[in-house]
């Protein structure tokens, strides 16, 4: 059975070396103190690793079961909820006037990686709850934020998004689920929804549905739909449950991996519900959701890629299979360990390289979150907002592309069931198509990001990428030549794409989304190398001040060559194409596919 330990000492890492939140003027940050994030990181790697880990085989394979409108979770998920409850987990970064402990969302981050590495199933319980919980927080009155954030916050209750309807999933204009006002002020709500993560389970009292409607009579499309609270449960004003609700689960779906959660199709039958932020406005407050799961989605790419690469590095240092090229390293022994195999290394470095940099750019976007939240950072806000089609997108496809490389070094134990490398790879399939398909992800980042703000923020972002390599560039000519120059080099290719697309795609807008997949994972390679850069300038600093732990900084600086040397320059590949237009895309009627 495969295990898990969570990377507390990369995180802390990131944390402070790289990214120094305790130095930072965010509000909040000066408590973030060495000591205290890891207690905090070493506390949640524990629970992750002994409880959540283990159970995350048996969600694989018990699944969920729906009986008599009830489903029921795998044996061990509600004993486990309660423990993440226990834990104050679920409202780390929530406000504490509904429970919370207000910490920062950098440090919910890091946290939310290991519960989502250790069992991406079980956590996706919690998970979606924060997303609603958000949404609610930002949109609904006080007397909604009093009546349903403690017990979301804590998780006694849970919580829904319900966007997807069977004939509408990206394009939510054409949703028919219908809203008919009420003379309270209520209104009834009517549907059905697909594809509903937790829709319906036995770890929670109530699960507050938010979900998508049109109003009676409002405009036609996307500027018809609203946003509305639908309790299972309704809730009376002294706060208890009251009567069930016309929200009720019509079936769950047999998928592909995420066995563990429950994924329901969802019908409501006049069911109560309540206006959340303005009448027809509601994919404004959806998008509250949406973007914190979009980040949390890029978190999972990287989760399941960290988790599957460990691993891989076990079996390949313990299974024996050949001798090395070289000459004999394990002599006393019938084979070497496949780790000495150049293929295989190359294997497990393009996994270490792509792990280590992804969190950090993870952690790096949950700052600019943290500094538009608590500093009101405009600048942060809008950057960050540039760069999550890239941390949902390219993190998800790169991160399930190197499920499928550890689940390859087992070559056939890799594809048995019973070494679980195959659960990695299915369940991380899912991060590739939900909260936004990645080829709309691709098209959000070329169609509307690029442009936003007369393209300010992505003007920021080479600003930050040049003002970096000017002020690190002459210190160390190693440093130059390893890390500055294909970073420069990087750059240079993702601003030239862009003036492609400027260019060309007023002309013909099919030569800017022809290419909008590979700007993406061109921009994704590019934050990578930024991330690498800025480690490498952190190691090489922590080496000239003599560091206890020299192996940690110069693994590092090796993994860190690896990527520029060996992943970076795929930003000329996407250039090339990219710059090859629409036409060849084009071509073919569609009766010739």
């Amino acid at each position: 059975m495969p295990t898990y330990t969570a990377p507390t000492k990369d995180m802390q890492f990131v944390l402070h070396d790289v990214l120094k939140v305790s130095e930072s003027t965010i509000p909040g940050y000066a408590d973030l103190e060495a000591d205290f994030t890891s207690a905090v990181l070493e506390e949640a790697g524990k629970l992750t690793s002994e409880v959540l880990a283990p159970l995350n085989a048996v969600g694989d394979k018990e699944g969920c079961r729906l009986e008599n409108g009830v489903v029921y979770t795998p044996k061990g998920f509600k004993e486990a909820f309660e423990k993440i409850k226990e834990g104050g987990w679920t409202g780390l970064d929530m406000p504490e006037q509904y429970g919370g402990q207000n910490m920062p969302y950098v440090l919910g981050s890091a946290v939310g990686e290991m519960f989502s590495a250790s069992n991406q199933a079980l956590t996706m319980y919690q998970g979606l709850t924060h997303g609603a919980a958000s949404a609610i927080l930002a949109h609904g009155t006080d007397e909604q934020k009093d009546k349903y954030l403690p017990n979301m916050v804590s998780c006694e209750w849970t919580g829904t998004m319900n966007l997807t309807e069977p004939h509408c999933g990206t394009d939510l204009g054409l949703m028919r689920s219908k809203a008919a006002p009420q003379a309270d002020g209520s209104y009834k709500v009517s549907g059905q929804k697909i594809f509903i993560s937790s829709g319906e389970h036995d770890m929670a009292e109530n699960i507050i549905h938010l979900v998508l409607a049109k109003i009676e009579g409002g405009p036609e499309g996307i500027k018809g739909v609203s946003l509305f609270i639908v309790p299972k449960f309704n809730v009376n004003d002294d706060g208890t449950l009251g009567t069930r609700n016309g929200a009720t689960v019509g079936s769950i779906e047999e998928k592909m991996g995420i066995h563990g959660n429950s994924t329901c199709v969802m019908n409501y039958d006049e069911a109560t519900g309540y206006l959340l932020g303005e009448e027809h406005k509601g994919m404004r407050a959806m998008f509250t959701m949406m973007n914190e799961a979009r980040l949390g989605v890029g978190m999972q790419g990287l989760a399941a890629a960290d988790v599957a690469y460990q691993n891989a590095v076990t079996y390949a240092n313990d299974r024996l299979q050949g001798r090395a090229v070289t000459g004999a390293q394990a002599p006393d022994k019938p084979a070497d360990p496949l780790i000495v195999h150049p293929d295989i290394r190359r294997s497990l470095m393009e996994q270490k390289s792509f792990i280590e940099a992804a969190r950090a750019f993870i952690l790096w976007g949950a700052t600019m979150i943290d500094a538009s939240h608590r500093a009101d950072d405009k600048d942060a806000d809008g950057l960050v907002s540039l760069l999550t089609p890239v941390i949902k997108g390219f993190l998800t496809d790169v991160g399930y592309d190197m499920t499928v490389k550890a689940q390859q070094v087992y070559g056939g134990h890799g594809y048995i069931e019973e070494w679980g490398m195959s659960q990695f790879t299915r369940d991380a399939r899912i991060a590739m198509i939900y909260e936004g398909a990645n080829g709309v992800q691709a098209l959000d980042l070329v169609g509307r990001k690029l442009a936003q703000d007369g393209g300010k923020h992505v003007m920021a972002f080479f600003d930050l990428v040049k003002s970096f390599a000017k002020d690190n560039a002459g210190k160390a000519e190693a440093f130059d030549k390893d890390f500055i120059e294909p970073l420069k080099a990087a750059s240079k290719d993702l601003q030239a794409a862009g003036m492609y697309f400027m260019q060309n795609g007023m002309k013909n807008p099919n030569h800017a989304l022809a290419g909008s997949n590979d700007f993406m994972h061109m921009f994704g390679h590019v934050c990578l190398g930024l991330m690498w850069a800025m480690m490498a300038k952190a190691s090489t600093e922590a080496l000239a001040n003599g560091t206890s732990d020299a192996t940690f900084h110069e693994t590092k600086l090796a993994t860190g060559r690896f990527y520029m040397a060996r992943q970076l320059p795929a930003t000329a590949l996407h250039l090339t194409r990219i710059q090859t237009g629409a036409d060849t895309v084009m071509a073919l009627d569609a009766a010739n596919f």
